[in-house]
């Protein structure tokens, strides 16, 4: 991608206990996300939140185990498209939302 140009953010939330398998969720997702060849993904790990439930997640509790996460992803809609299609219809995610955003500055990564 190249300073200046449309691309998009997808935002993932989801609950930090819900699991794929063995692991949990959000890294069954982020390693989903490498394997669709995406730019990046950031975890963000909330401290309080709540849902549809309305039931409120926070980490002033001594052993809330539900904290909320958000992934976040941006990167050009053809190649977001195929990833978001195939997180739909996963109850264990609460929501994923979709904007667009303008790429201001995108270094090269350094050489190795």
């Amino acid at each position: 991608m190249q300073p200046g140009k449309p691309a998009l953010r997808v935002r993932i939330y989801l609950g930090e206990d819900k699991r794929d398998d063995e692991r949990p969720l959000y890294q069954g997702i982020i390693t989903k996300a490498r394997s669709f060849h995406l730019s990046g993904a950031t975890v963000l790990r909330g401290t309080q939140g709540f849902g549809r439930s309305t039931r409120l997640h926070t980490a002033d509790s001594l052993f809330s185990e539900d904290l909320p996460v958000i992934i976040e992803i941006i990167d050009k809609p053809e190649r977001l498209d195929p990833f978001i299609q195939s997180l739909l219809g996963n109850p264990q995610i609460a929501l994923i939302t979709q904007d667009e955003v303008a790429i201001l500055d995108y270094p090269a990564p350094p050489i190795r």
